[in-house]
């Protein structure tokens, strides 16, 4: 290994502009697709997908993601963390062309999961590098600015794709993106070291195919729920069952590991595993919630695609807004007092959802948004926050592996049920208007309301649409009711996982049964707080750097 003086501050600045750009990227490819969704099961425009595939379209990328992610920062401390970077932007590209000229929705599904893979492999090695590049106060002031770059992500990418898809076909919401990975190539090769972490962690191949092989068999299943509109049938629950079964396997396997990439000993603790298990409750929530608006507000109401993407401006601004008012309150109050009303307010504000209409006034959906983005937004960031920053130094790296997956695995699961409700009841609630209608009709209109709405203009039968939409409507309600109470699930979850006052002594003391490692065993940590697997600086390297010294490559 080789000495690294200390970067200039110009290099810094370029560097962590460079890291924000590839964060806008990753945020607007998990924003864009939604406002997508309506176009690509439109048989015209799009490519006719019904909801499943649409289901995976969208779960394949997040399945993906959520199973490398812990293995993707052990790559980083072996290869460098900018070789694995360049290649993970390099799978991005390539997948994004792909998704770009995908002919049929298997394509696209395909494509979408080779995006997760390469989002995999960035997400950890923007915040080694971050971590590496700053030291002392500067470190926290380049969180705090690179952690914009989600709200810039979330509220751009729904607009982008609105204006792309008014503009061009649905393919150009992903052909944007390569452009964009050329520029961060090209900036990671001028200007950014080859890091690597001096310790290497063990790769985890069988953490990874177990829980990769888990959680695709689960999310099958129930998505193939909504598509044969039956629970009795062996394909339904038996990839159900198989899923469960080898997350269980999963769980056994990593605690036997000396040094698992995803230790689920952690989420033995009360607070960390009730803290984590309410966090995926919530995003099971939000992923759910999104995946019906986005056919409520280009199907229902009839939104251009642009417009949907405005009309969902609310939700970032709220998420944005609610970071620094939520520091600021749990200062004042607790964390307790602050997540718990504010997860009852988000599952609130998605049972809503049962409340619209087709005539409903644009500012109520506005407000509803807004509420929603802000509670959700006072709960991850401050819950987050608690859980991984009173780990241990030894304890952080499988700790932010831990929290990332379960909550990468919620949206995962809230998609797939999310989706298949809406299948389920949508095709219950069709059925009696279909009476009478020719058998192709009939078959096409059980698909999804996006399908019958397109025979009833074909064939000139408007009766047809309004009995769409009210299913769809129907549909849209039953399930705001079902993910509501899986959010409500959620905040009792935390409010028996947080202690009632002073949950920081609490936290401390889950921690006091692994005391901290003497400065001899430094070299043995682990990455540290709010590192997220990335392989940042190690025991007594990572203080002198805090100092000033230079680090190592």
């Amino acid at each position: 290994m080789t000495v690294l003086p200390a970067l200039p501050k110009v290099r810094q600045r370029l560097i962590l502009a460079v890291l924000m750009l590839c964060s806008v990227l990753i945020w607007l490819d998990n924003t864009v697709l939604s406002t997508t969704l309506e176009t690509l099961a439109d048989p015209v425009r799009g490519l006719g997908a019904d909801p499943g595939r649409l289901q995976w379209a969208t779960g394949s990328y997040t399945l993906a993601f959520a199973t490398l992610m812990f293995t993707a920062g052990a790559l980083g401390d072996r290869f460098g963390h900018r070789t694995v970077f360049a290649g993970g932007l390099a799978v991005f590209a390539g997948a994004s062309l792909w998704a770009a000229y995908a002919s049929d929705a298997g394509q696209l599904i395909a494509a979408r999961a080779a995006m997760g893979v390469g989002g995999a492999l960035i997400t950890p090695a923007m915040m080694a590098i971050l971590m590496w590049t700053f030291t002392g106060p500067a470190r926290a002031a380049a969180i705090g600015v690179f952690s914009a770059s989600a709200g810039v992500g979330m509220a751009a990418g729904p607009v982008l794709a609105g204006f792309l898809l008014d503009h061009f076909w649905w393919g150009s919401v992903f052909l944007v993106n390569v452009p964009v990975v050329v520029l961060a190539l090209v900036g990671l090769a001028v200007l950014v070291p080859n890091f690597r972490s001096p310790a290497r962690r063990p790769l985890d191949p069988a953490g990874m195919l177990l829980s990769a092989g888990g959680l695709v068999a689960l999310a099958y299943g129930l998505i193939r729920a909504g598509q044969v509109a039956e629970w009795s049938r062996i394909d339904v629950w038996a990839p159900i069952a198989a899923g469960l079964v080898l997350l269980a396997v999963f769980v056994v396997v990593e605690m036997r590991v000396k040094a698992p990439g995803f230790d689920p000993r952690l989420l033995a603790r009360r607070v960390f595993g009730g803290g984590n298990l309410a966090l995926g409750l919530l995003l099971f929530g939000v992923a759910a919630i999104t995946f019906l608006n986005a056919f409520y507000l280009q199907g229902a109401l009839g939104f251009t695609p642009m417009r949907a993407g405005l009309a969902t401006i609310p939700t970032a601004l709220g998420a944005l807004a609610a970071a620094p008012l939520a520091s600021r309150l749990v200062r004042r109050l607790s964390l307790r007092r602050v997540a718990v009303p504010a997860l009852v307010v988000a599952a609130l504000s998605m049972g809503g959802y049962g409340f619209l209409g087709l005539r409903t006034p644009l500012p109520w959906i506005e407000i509803l948004l807004l509420i929603q983005g802000l509670s959700v937004g006072m709960v991850i960031g401050p819950v987050t926050a608690a859980l991984i920053g009173n780990l241990s130094l030894e304890q952080a790296g499988a700790g932010s592996a831990v929290t990332n997956t379960v909550r990468q695995t919620g949206s995962v699961i809230g998609i797939a049920v999310g989706g298949t409700i809406m299948s389920l009841v949508y095709r219950r609630a069709i059925e009696p208007s279909l009476a009478g209608m020719p058998g192709p009709v009939r078959d096409q209109a059980r698909v999804s309301a996006e399908q019958a709405r397109h025979a009833a203009t074909a064939l000139h039968r408007p009766a047809l649409a309004r009995a769409a939409d009210d299913a769809f409507l129907h549909a849209m309600h039953v399930g705001a009711g079902w993910i509501a109470a899986v959010a409500l699930l959620g905040a009792a979850v935390l409010l028996m996982a947080l202690p009632a006052g002073g949950e920081k002594k609490e936290l401390v003391r889950e921690t006091e049964a692994e005391p901290e490692p003497e400065p001899a065993s430094a070299p043995e940590q682990g990455p540290g707080p709010g590192c997220a697997e990335a392989g940042v600086p190690e025991g007594r390297e990572l203080r002198e750097r805090e100092a000033g010294a230079p680090g190592r490559v």
